[in-house]
């Protein structure tokens, strides 16, 4: 859904598609902390057991939000730095986008 539909939303708003991506990652990156799906979710959990019988996965999830709390708001203040300060992405990769033929 994100590159067919959402990219060129942004496009039409002026927003480059690299950064679209950029801030999609940023903001997707701090729920991968605190989601079950996390691929090395059941080996934290394992050794978390590995010390503390008792930890469950709530256990986990409850002391892995501060953390994703953390990241979101320095994720959160990177990205508008970022758009603010109007820094390039990468080699001619900006963070607004013209359309061709606009004015």
């Amino acid at each position: 859904a994100m590159a067919p539909v959402v990219v060129p939303m942004f496009m039409l708003l002026g927003i480059s598609p690299e950064m679209t991506t950029a801030a999609y990652r940023m903001g997707d990156s701090y729920t991968n902390i605190a989601t079950p799906l996390m691929s090395y979710f059941p080996l934290v959990l394992a050794f978390c057991r590995r010390w503390d019988k008792n930890v469950g996965v709530g256990t986990l999830l409850s002391m892995m939000l501060p953390f994703a709390l953390a990241f979101m708001v320095a994720g959160m203040a990177m990205t508008a730095a970022w758009v603010y300060f109007d820094w390039p992405l990468g080699p001619g990769a900006t963070v607004h986008y013209s359309l061709p033929g606009a004015k």
